[in-house]
């Protein structure tokens, strides 16, 4: 079982997204077998192996083994990752687009940029996956209170600067054997009612946040081809996606 599995064709993230499909890939997290199932769930085994077929026919399960009970033969399957994602690309031309102009103060800007990383490093991972290979990449979480919107555009900018200056430095076009990587930065409040939302608690009832790595396989980044020291990494979009 994989990690996380990429569901990238619309056919596929049809089969996944019907309410009883969801529930048999969160079940199959164990292997288990359509009359396992049929007497957990309370469904009909018939009905749960038509589910079965459709989610094994686009790869959202699999077999693991067939065990001989009398005249019939039990097939055992679980899923084949532990998680999934949709890739935004099921949605062909109507995903969202980063596009040539870059808006920072855009929430549909942030929203394009995430979309395509999530397409992108999605097929970086059906990609390594094929080739039995690991994908090296970082990731970078936090949380910071500010107390008004002018630290925060003054938070904003300092940190433009501090990752252009990081780029300036490591950035090499010239190197053998050298590869590009995307560089995606973005900030956004806390959506009220997760507990973490400004007001969610009295001044000084917390620290600050502290940004928090999440890789294990990290690579010195370098900047698209189209970037310059003259201006901010996070602003760039590449020609000739990788």
């Amino acid at each position: 079982m994989q990690d996380i599995g990429v569901i990238d064709s619309a056919e596929a993230a049809t089969a996944a997204l019907a309410p009883m499909r969801t529930r048999l890939l969160a079940e199959l997290a164990e292997p288990g077998s359509a009359t396992t199932l049929a007497a957990r769930l309370g469904v009909p085994r018939q009905k749960l192996n038509y589910h079965l077929r459709q989610l094994e026919k686009h790869g959202l399960v699999e077999l693991v083994e067939e065990r001989r009970r009398g005249n019939v033969t039990e097939r055992i399957l679980r899923a084949s990752s532990s998680s999934f994602v949709v890739s935004p690309g099921v949605m062909g031309r109507v995903q969202p687009a980063v596009g040539a102009e870059p808006d920072q103060a855009s929430p549909r800007w942030l929203l394009a940029l995430a979309s395509r990383m999530v397409r992108e490093v999605g097929a970086l991972v059906v990609g390594a996956r094929r080739a039995g290979k690991q994908v090296g990449t970082f990731g970078l979480d936090g949380e910071v209170r500010f107390a008004s919107p002018s630290d925060r555009a003054a938070f904003a900018a300092e940190l433009t600067d501090a990752v252009t200056r990081l780029v300036s430095k490591y950035h090499d076009d010239s190197a053998e054997g050298g590869r590009r990587h995307r560089l995606v930065l973005g900030m956004h409040a806390v959506p009220p009612g997760t507990g973490d939302a400004a007001g969610d608690s009295a001044p000084g009832d917390s620290a600050p946040g502290r940004p928090t790595p999440s890789s294990s396989h990290t690579s010195r980044s370098s900047t698209p081809d189209s970037a310059s020291p003259d201006s901010p990494a996070m602003n760039q979009e590449e020609k000739n996606d990788v």
